[in-house]
């Protein structure tokens, strides 16, 4: 009936699997957990990870190059022998004790395509060089199913059930980009995917370091810039090519620009701070924006 499919890099993934098991075997449903360790250079992990093969129904398998996860996503439902494939990250944990017990019901009861649950995040604070990931995300990506609904495709696919002939007809851009969530939520959209959102969520603990988070901002903005020009996503998908296009309406993409340079440096030294601004971080977002846009001609 369904397959988990979790890809890994550089992380103790066996305590999610084994917790997810429990689940399907309590559900009663048949089911696999399929691992995929995206050759982590860190190898601390394996015997941890190795040991999801002595788990009923799981695997654990390890691949000799690094493919990326929009390539490594497609293996893994190319391998899945069941068409509702659950796709999670390995840096999550299910909030709800039924989490497997809500997403089989939610099939049952209606006819989705792809069904979102939702993602949250610790309320502790983290350390400060990790302020910045968890502010974003607590601010911009922990929505109720209401707030969702205003914006049905925009989804996060760590935490995704997907009907399996409709995730292979979305996933199709196979390059190493970072940010790619975009394009295969625009997909959905251009697909007219049934979409149903419920409260489901899982808790994402992997929290990157500011510099790292920032610089992985930045591969996702001129993702975006990169797709729009090749027509692979509309032109007013993000928050960012909105206020792109507003810029532009008002003719003042150069004025803007001008005035955002000189005060780079002081923004970059407030996202790394212990009190990160974000409203700076998407000015901040939207001026490398618009240098790509010209970048590629887009």
């Amino acid at each position: 009936m369904i397959s988990i499919l979790i890809p890994t890099y550089n992380y103790n993934v066996f305590p999610l699997v084994e917790k997810l098991q429990k689940q399907c075997k309590n559900a009663n449903i048949p089911y696999e957990i399929l691992v995929l360790d995206d050759a982590s250079p860190d190898k601390s992990f394996l015997g941890k990870n190795s040991m999801i093969n002595e788990l009923e129904q799981c695997t654990f398998s390890v691949l000799d190059k690094n493919i990326g996860r929009s390539k490594i996503r497609n293996l893994l439902a190319e391998k899945a022998k069941f068409d509702w494939l659950l796709f999670l990250d390995a840096d999550i944990m299910p909030k709800m004790s039924k989490f497997i017990e809500k997403y089989i019901s939610t099939i049952i009861s209606n006819e989705p395509e792809v069904i979102y649950g939702g993602i949250t995040y610790q309320q502790e604070k983290p350390v400060k060089n990790k302020m910045l990931r968890w502010k974003y995300g607590n601010a911009r990506e922990v929505k109720t199913v209401t707030e969702r609904l205003r914006s049905p495709f925009d989804i996060i696919s760590q935490n995704l059930l997907i009907f399996k002939p409709t995730f292979l007809n979305a996933n199709t851009v196979f390059e190493n980009y970072y940010g790619l969530d975009i394009f295969f939520s625009n997909q959905l959209k251009r697909m007219s995917a049934k979409i149903i959102h419920i409260d489901n969520p899982v808790i994402h603990f992997g929290l990157e370091e500011n510099y790292k988070f920032l610089n992985k901002a930045l591969q996702a903005v001129e993702t975006t810039a990169l797709l729009e020009k090749k027509g692979l996503i509309d032109n007013d998908v993000r928050p960012l090519q909105k206020s792109y296009l507003k810029l532009e309406k008002m003719h003042c993409i150069n004025v803007f620009s001008t005035l955002i340079s000189p005060l780079k440096r002081k923004m970059e030294r407030n996202f790394i701070s212990k009190k990160p601004n974000l409203f700076w971080f998407d000015l901040y977002r939207l001026y490398h924006f618009i240098q790509h846009k010209k970048k590629y001609n887009a």
